[in-house]
């Protein structure tokens, strides 16, 4: 199989999953794992009209390249090589915007599994991702 996989990683456990099926259920294809650097809709209108209260952009991305660097290790436990990205924005988007854009055959997605109000509150990256991609969708819970 030559496929090339999209595998969002924010380094917790439903992603830890998510990429260790990729690389097991996958073994000849491309992976990629994406971490977003997430922001919210509206943030930095807040910041617009002041110097002095502009977020840290930069450790935001050094965190995401500290996670990102975790998933290239779990892949390298498992003998295997993986690209990784870094993206800003708000998740959902972004991992859609790159399966539009790019050449992915699937997306590898883990998922909480939250059901109920707790949802309804939190909403879901998976749930938002299924219903927007373009490409075939496999959610790990």
């Amino acid at each position: 199989m030559g496929d090339r996989l999209l595998v969002p990683y924010d380094g917790s456990e439903p992603a830890t999953d998510a990429l260790e099926y990729a690389l097991e259920t996958f073994p000849d294809a491309d992976v990629v794992a994406l971490y977003v650097v997430p922001v919210p809709d509206g943030y930095w209108g807040a910041f617009q009209d002041s110097d002095e209260r502009t977020p840290d952009l930069d450790q935001a991305h050094d965190i995401g390249r500290n996670i990102i660097t975790e998933a290239a290790q779990l892949a390298a436990d498992h003998d295997r090589d993986i690209e990784t990205e870094i993206a800003t924005g708000k998740p959902d988007h972004e991992i859609v915007e790159l399966a539009e854009t790019e050449p992915y055959e699937t997306i590898v997605i883990g998922s909480h599994g939250r059901e109920g109000i707790s949802r309804i509150l939190l909403g879901s990256v998976a749930e938002n991702v299924v219903r927007r991609s373009p490409i075939p969708v496999v959610v790990v819970r």
